[in-house]
């Protein structure tokens, strides 16, 4: 009867670590996602246009 528990014992711990292995896989962040969070930001026309012309007043060009 003591071989029966042993098989058990066995048959729980690999359970445990095929668990373990899926909620690791399960758990991290996807490549391709690290990969969008880290592009920047794209920015607004109106912004770069603002932008564009305070560079060139302070250049001193005029239109």
């Amino acid at each position: 009867m003591s071989n029966h528990d042993e098989t058990q014992e066995r048959e729980a711990g690999s359970s445990r670590l095929a668990h373990f292995v899926q909620h690791e896989r399960e758990g991290g962040v996807h490549p391709a996602v690290k990969e969008l969070h880290q592009r920047p930001a794209p920015r607004a026309e109106e912004s770069n246009r603002r932008a564009v012309e305070y560079a060139r007043i302070e250049r001193g060009r005029q239109v």
